[in-house]
């Protein structure tokens, strides 16, 4: 974690930096004046946006920060000595002969497919992924696997 808690703290510079330097270079950008005052102005949006950037990689940063100083101990990959095998946890059960999740990707598919292309195709989408989702959670349930 302690990793963790650095790689943020230097996103959190990096983006301090570029959020200053990016305000002044729009600042200084003779084509980006003020049509009002004829000044020249600071392109905003993009500053703000890198300034909040910066201010997000250390609110990320202190939180892992006082974990890891609560925690105490170690985690298996801020050790030198740690195998692979030390933060290896059980993540659940999935079946590996299970066709739901493709046919869940697919009812997704054909969402964004009728988003981009016809609304209507949305409406088979929403269908077929419910009756995927079902599917899948009542996978143990009938069958040859059920419990």
């Amino acid at each position: 974690m302690r990793a963790n808690v650095i790689l943020f703290w230097v996103i959190a510079i990096f983006f301090a930096i570029m959020a200053v330097v990016y305000a002044f270079w729009t600042w200084s950008d003779p084509m980006g004046t003020d049509i009002a005052d004829n000044k020249p102005a600071i392109e905003w949006a993009g500053t703000v946006i890198l300034s909040l950037t910066a201010v997000l990689g250390a609110f990320i940063a202190f939180y892992l920060g006082r974990v890891h100083r609560a925690q105490g101990a170690e985690l298996p990959e801020d050790r030198l000595d740690a195998n692979i095998d030390d933060g290896d946890p059980e993540l659940g059960f999935f079946s590996p002969w299970s066709w739901w999740p493709i046919l869940l990707a697919s009812a997704a598919a054909l969402m964004f497919l009728g988003l981009a292309v016809g609304f209507w195709i949305s409406f088979i989408a929403v269908v077929i992924f419910i009756v995927a989702i079902v599917g899948w959670v009542y996978e143990y349930y009938r069958g040859n696997f059920a419990r």
